[in-house]
């Protein structure tokens, strides 16, 4: 029986080869912006990671500012648009009846599922996203920019859930969490040596398990006049 040829490796186009160098670059400062933040990186520091001369890191980023705008938005438009896309079907399947703690698993989970499947490179832009909302001199315009979309259908759908409640009780819900998750994706340590060990900052199934449950008891405190806890979520 004569053995089938075996493939010739395909050479890449040079079309190909630069998106492959863009996105390693990309890659590596990713890591390194997650670790020592904007300031404690230079353009140098990521062309030694990744093994080029520093002019092909300029040839692709004008600057170092321009690249970490870059590496922030790549994966913002992922997460965000799979957001989007679980919030509006959560409203189509809830017909026009949504919950609160619905609404916060839909939009917590979803993220915190691309940090439980989608490997070590997930989890470091997590960390760079939570440094980056910590960052007053350009955290808010990072953040406004990439993800206000998201953030303002969750909140219309939270305002759907529960239309008793006044509206800036549902922004300082929506800042309470969005607190949570930061520090949950920032992965601190500071839960395991608290716990012992009990608990890992890396546990994100586990967070997964709990947060939304959590933060929608905290919206259900704000209900004026209700101490009974006994509205439906």
């Amino acid at each position: 029986m004569s053995r089938p040829p075996f493939a010739k490796p395909q050479r890449l186009s040079r079309a190909e080869q630069r998106a492959a160098s863009r996105e390693q670059i990309l890659d590596a400062a990713e890591y390194l912006f997650s670790k020592h933040g904007l300031y404690g990186v230079t353009m140098r520091d990521v062309a030694v990671a990744v093994g080029v001369h520093t002019t092909l890191v300029h040839y692709y980023f004008d600057d170092k500012r321009t690249l970490f705008d870059t590496v922030f938005a790549r994966r913002a438009a992922i997460t965000s648009a799979l957001r989007i896309e679980a919030l509006e079907r959560y409203e189509q399947e809830t017909a026009g009846k949504p919950t609160v703690e619905g609404a916060l698993s839909v939009f917590l989970d979803t993220d915190l599922d691309l940090n439980i499947n989608g490997g070590e490179g997930w989890k470091n832009y997590a960390a760079l996203v939570a440094q980056v909302s910590n960052m007053p001199e350009l955290g808010a315009e990072l953040m406004d920019r990439n993800f206000d979309t998201v953030v303002h259908k969750l909140i219309d759908i939270l305002k759907k859930a529960a239309p008793e409640y006044a509206e800036e009780d549902i922004y300082w819900g929506y800042h309470f969490v969005t607190g949570a998750l930061m520090l949950t994706l920032a992965r601190t340590g500071r839960i395991d040596k608290l716990s012992g060990g009990l608990c890992k900052s890396d546990d994100f199934a586990s967070v997964k398990a709990r947060m939304a449950r959590f933060m929608a008891m905290g919206f259900r405190s704000f209900l004026e006049g209700d101490r009974s806890l006994t509205a439906p979520l």
